[in-house]
């Protein structure tokens, strides 16, 4: 799942970053509105964790215009500003959740979780897909009551297909959710990803679509 991280403050966007790539996140991070803006208009993001008092653009002009422009991903406003005013306000200009700094790492966590859920029309935290269960909140996977042992990338390939099943999710899509702006991708990464996913799971479980990209059908 790809995260667009808006925060000016150097110390707390590094930490940010640093604390979510592990928990199957990738991250990308900016510092002023302005440029916040045109990302959200411009890329593909999954969700976005967005402080108010940033330069060039303040963070709620950010969201009312994105809202604006049809943009529906989840945001999550992170901020310090703690009146019900300021709470009411960001609610109203379309944020989904609302957290005040300073805040506990495990529940930004659980926050990104459920908004993930809500985004994907889940209640529940596990995402479970015949024998395959995909535990989120600690990255485990278990097929037949095994866990089987994922690299993060081949994990997060998985986790977004099972987040789409019976959608066709295209080459571009998987790359801009498994790497950032500034990575470089060998040509055949998601191809090894996918190789490993059904040498340890089953052969069966990710589709190709020729051209286009992989699938994980829905039950008959």
């Amino acid at each position: 799942m790809r995260i667009l991280l808006v925060e000016d403050d150097l110390m707390l966007g590094q930490t940010l970053q640093r604390a979510l790539e592990p928990q199957g996140y990738t991250v990308d991070w900016l510092r002023d509105g302005s440029q916040a803006l045109q990302a959200i208009l411009d890329q593909h993001i999954d969700l976005i964790i967005l402080d108010l008092g940033l330069p060039k653009i303040d963070g709620m002009s950010v969201l009312k215009q994105a809202r604006l422009k049809g943009i529906q991903t989840p945001v999550l406003i992170l901020t310090a500003r703690d009146t019900t005013q300021d709470k009411v306000q960001g609610l109203d200009a379309g944020a989904d959740d609302y957290l005040l700094k300073p805040f506990d790492l495990a529940e930004l966590y659980a926050r990104i979780r459920a908004l993930t859920r809500r985004a994907n029309g889940r209640a529940e935290s596990q995402i479970c897909y015949g024998d395959l269960r995909l535990e989120p909140q600690n990255q485990r996977i278990f097929y037949q009551d095994k866990e089987i042992s994922l690299h993060r990338r081949e994990f997060m390939v998985l986790h977004e297909l099972l987040e789409n099943v019976g959608k066709v999710l295209t080459r571009q899509k998987l790359e801009q959710s498994l790497y950032g702006w500034g990575e470089d991708i060998e040509s055949n990464a998601l191809e090894v990803h996918i190789h490993h996913l059904r040498k340890k799971l089953y052969p069966e479980l990710i589709k190709t679509v020729r051209g286009i990209g992989y699938i994980i059908e829905k039950h008959k």
